[in-house]
């Protein structure tokens, strides 16, 4: 393979910066289902929040097209997929969108070309279903022997401006040695991190689904903590604070689990050991017990509130300063409290979804709550705090799930 011409399937939080950072080096196509993501990104405007206006506009006067036509993709050596894994109302894996990328990389394959999966699947997904699926092309190309497979799974965390797809230590793992020394090549122009070659391409999505589930089951354990802690009448973060003195103590917080990966991912690794007859007790009892904590909150703020109480509820995506919206913990811990007929106004700086009507921000009459929930502390309700507290009633409370006001002593103020 003398001259890569890349192409990126799925331009979402992985593929557009997996793609705008490659294409200084290589020519790159980005391609996407959604006619309108297309035309947002050929204007230079990315609604993840992930690439600056600039470095898309650079990327698109040199190397990179963005498009929704396949036929675009038709002289692409090495396809890259970076489509979306979330799992069904039954907590199980869904594969509809991987399967559905195969699909259209089929129709495309040539004998030499080189396909690989940055998707977090459960171990085995890469060589047994999308090989399958990418087997189904008219011109009867094999997997490993006309065509081949690797696998570098995803590190994207959004909002995150410090561990950034430029820097971050990358997994690659390919189907025999010439694909590995492929990606190599590729992903060592990505990134100035470190790039892990894996034993196989099962290790490298077992690498991948391991890391997610491993915080998944932290974190439940310290909401677990939390729970024990309200009982008690004390706070989990004076106990964590106390904790945190000890050198080998691990650092995690209480919180609500959402979002793509973390809320997901041991899923996929639960789903792939009942299958090999292993009961994952351990995986899904975190999953449990994250999944049962906006109850846990509800009740919590219910309790603290009076009868026909007005609420502002601040913060609707997963996670702070990001608009992500995806199997949004904060989305579900807003429907439960308004089943308990509570009336709520909602505000979100990074929401524009019309199935959330935020309230105008600026014209909120100061008194006008009996509590104020900071579901997410985006920096825009961090930094307004003090014009925030003034949108209380005298005796209204300030419920801060995270607890990153708890160190300025408001006045009726809860957190967890």
């Amino acid at each position: 393979m003398n001259e890569k011409k890349i192409a990126i399937l799925g331009l979402g939080y992985v593929g557009l910066p997996l793609a705008v950072n490659l294409s200084p080096h290589f020519k790159v196509i980005g391609f996407d289902i959604s006619i309108e993501r297309i035309k947002e990104l050929n204007l230079g405007i990315d609604k993840t929040l992930e690439v600056e206006k600039k470095d898309l506009k650079k990327a698109l006067n040199k190397n990179l097209i963005i498009t929704n036509k396949q036929k675009d993709l038709i002289n692409s050596n090495v396809y890259i997929a970076t489509v979306p894994t979330p799992i069904d109302n039954q907590n199980k894996p869904d594969l509809k969108p991987l399967k559905s990328v195969c699909k259209i990389i089929a129709g495309l394959l040539k004998k030499g070309d080189i396909v690989v999966f940055e998707s977090t699947v459960f171990p085995g997904a890469t060589e047994e279903v999308c090989a399958n699926e990418l087997e189904k092309n008219k011109k009867k190309l094999k997997s490993g022997t006309d065509f081949f497979l690797g696998y570098s799974p995803e590190r994207v965390n959004p909002g995150d401006k410090e561990h950034t797809i430029d820097r971050i230590n990358k997994v690659i793992s390919g189907q025999n040695s010439n694909v590995e020394k492929v990606l190599l090549n590729i992903y060592s122009k990505l990134t100035s991190g470190e790039i892990h070659l894996a034993k196989n391409i099962k290790v490298a999505e077992a690498s991948k689904v391991i890391e997610n589930a491993q915080r998944d089951i932290n974190i439940a354990f310290i909401n677990e903590v939390t729970q024990i802690c309200s009982k008690l009448g004390i706070s989990v973060y004076d106990v964590l604070e106390a904790s945190k003195t000890k050198w080998n103590f691990l650092p995690f917080s209480p919180g609500l689990v959402g979002g793509h990966c973390i809320g997901v991912d041991p899923y996929y690794l639960s789903h792939k050991a009942i299958q090999l007859k292993i009961i994952p007790n351990v995986i899904l009892s975190g999953r449990k017990t994250n999944d049962q904590m906006p109850r846990f909150v509800s009740q919590q703020i219910r309790t603290k509130l009076k009868k026909n109480a007005k609420v502002l509820f601040l913060g609707l995506t997963f996670k702070e300063d990001v608009p992500d919206l995806r199997n949004s913990k904060s989305v579900e811990l807003l429907k439960i409290l308004k089943s308990l007929k509570i009336e709520i106004d909602t505000f979100d700086p990074f929401v524009r979804n019309s199935d959330f009507k935020n309230i105008d921000f600026d014209k909120i009459i100061h008194s006008s709550y009996d509590g104020i929930i900071i579901s997410v502390p985006h920096s825009f309700f961090i930094e307004k705090i003090s014009t925030i507290k003034k949108f209380l009633k005298p005796n209204g409370i300030i419920f801060d799930i995270k607890g990153v006001l708890k160190k300025r002593e408001l006045k009726n103020y809860w957190s967890l």
